[in-house]
């Protein structure tokens, strides 16, 4: 499948972004409009950060575990997932950049490496079904970040 894209621009500066991203336990507050049942595991922050949770589709429950997996502050966290009790295989990519005085623009980058093949037949409604909920993944997380935000 090809990779599915996201952006925002938030009015924070890039390391104050990075330094809420790489806690993956503050994901949940941004994403749990599709990603439900969190359970935390492994680092605190980071690499080596884990979570379980419950993609929130129709039909039987698909857990899905995620790990941080590479860092370079302030601009990149890489996020492995494996899925679909271990048949998908994903690679999320935060990417920020500065976007004027006291802004960054955060791009989330999702390619899926492996799937089922029920998966890979459905992959046009899979692609939309993520891009939906990531776009609006980043726009909770602009509005948490936001000065005043909650």
């Amino acid at each position: 499948m090809d990779p599915v894209t996201v952006s925002v621009t938030i009015d924070r500066a890039p390391q104050e972004v990075f330094d809420h991203l790489v806690v993956l336990a503050n994901h949940e507050a941004f994403c749990d409009h599709f990603l439900r049942d969190w359970t935390l595991s492994g680092a605190e922050s980071g690499v080596g950060a884990r979570a379980r949770v419950r993609a929130a589709t129709p039909g039987p429950a698909d857990w899905i575990d995620v790990e941080i997996v590479e860092v370079e502050a302030p601009t990149r966290i890489v996020e492995r997932t494996v899925g679909a009790k271990g048949r998908r295989r994903t690679r999320g990519t935060w990417t920020l950049r500065p976007a004027g005085e006291g802004a960054t623009t955060v791009t989330f980058t999702i390619v899926t490496e492996s799937a089922p093949l029920a998966e890979r037949l459905l992959a046009p409604l899979s692609r939309s079904w993520l891009r939906r909920g990531n776009q609006r993944a980043l726009e909770r997380l602009r509005d948490r970040l936001a000065p005043g935000g909650h």
